[in-house]
């Protein structure tokens, strides 16, 4: 049998921890050993969640707030340094939506949901790395340095009425990847996760609960994946994006050409493009049924076979 994974030892940060996904990511983190600094925009719920932690024996400390701010960003990096004199995880999930149609969109809905969502994963990403960074330089090796962001299949599939939310989501999947590459040899592992999770900000679009038997849009289902993502047995898996929900996870690959063009083998003279070869090159070209050439509707036919369950959504 596996060994399973222990943080014993480890200090993380958990932003969103309130509720939903965040709260059960918080809890997996300390069950698992870690003594956690948890952050929400609700004071009340995020208290609560530490005091579960509390009650069964971790370590938390809360310092609520707007992760929008850098201060809320730089009180999290003191708390924990302070209390637990290190850091070795950030998981980021605080988020909000603002849905609607992008030709009704409002100036202040679309900066809400960037701010919350892609700024605030920016702002805890900015100070982790800087520290695991003068940590490695210091010690001439790398650390052990983990960050797991929050991403969408809103990113991947272009959903109508979260132009928003979508676009963040876009925002931090690039992020992952640019940590990823940038900050690996500082012993630096940035993954993101694209969940589906009945959560109070997706209650409208995830509905109710079943009422028998397991929920497969759960938070807990979601938690063991991020948790193994911090551990040290993720150690080989860097710069990669999860779909994961009820009994599934999948790995996204990267973005492939679909079809190319050439100039020269379509009438340009000098091989660089005129306005008449692209109009040779593209005029059979269309894009196919879906609407959207560059959106990706697979991860929709993922299910659960033991649950029999297959939706969209995410967090």
């Amino acid at each position: 049998m596996t060994d399973l994974p222990s943080l014993d030892g480890r200090a993380a940060i958990v932003t969103g921890a309130g509720n939903g996904l965040g709260r059960a990511e918080a809890l997996a983190l300390a069950q698992a050993g870690a003594s956690v600094v948890l952050n929400d925009l609700q004071a009340e719920a995020v208290d609560r969640t530490a005091a579960e932690i509390r009650a069964a024996g971790g370590n938390a400390v809360v310092r609520a707030g707007d992760i929008g701010e850098s201060a809320t960003a730089q009180a999290m990096l003191s708390s924990v340094l302070a209390e637990y004199g290190r850091l070795d995880i950030v998981v980021n999930n605080a988020g909000v939506l603002r849905d609607r149609m992008v030709f009704s969109m409002s100036d202040e809905e679309w900066d809400l949901v960037l701010r919350t969502h892609l700024r605030g994963h920016f702002l805890t990403t900015r100070l982790a790395t800087a520290y695991w960074r003068d940590k490695s330089k210091q010690s001439g090796a790398p650390v052990y340095a983990r960050i797991v962001n929050t991403s969408s299949e809103a990113f991947l599939l272009g959903s109508p009425g979260q132009p928003n939310y979508s676009a963040a989501k876009a925002g931090i999947t690039a992020l992952t990847v640019v940590t990823a590459r940038s900050c690996a040899r500082y012993g630096v592992r940035a993954n993101a996760i694209c969940p589906r999770a009945r959560t109070a900000m997706t209650a409208d679009l995830m509905g109710a609960a079943p009422d028998a038997g397991p929920d497969p849009l759960a938070p807990e289902h979601v938690a063991p994946l991020v948790t193994y993502l911090a551990s040290a047995a993720a150690d080989d898996i860097n710069g990669e994006v999860f779909v994961v929900h009820g009994g599934v996870i999948a790995v996204l690959a990267p973005p492939s050409i679909r079809e190319s063009f050439l100039a020269k083998e379509h009438g340009s003279a000098d091989g660089m493009w005129t306005l008449e070869a692209v109009a040779e090159a593209l005029g059979g070209f269309a894009t196919g049924p879906s609407g959207a050439g560059f959106a990706c509707e697979e991860t929709l036919a993922l299910a659960d076979e033991t649950i029999g369950f297959t939706a969209a959504g995410g967090h």
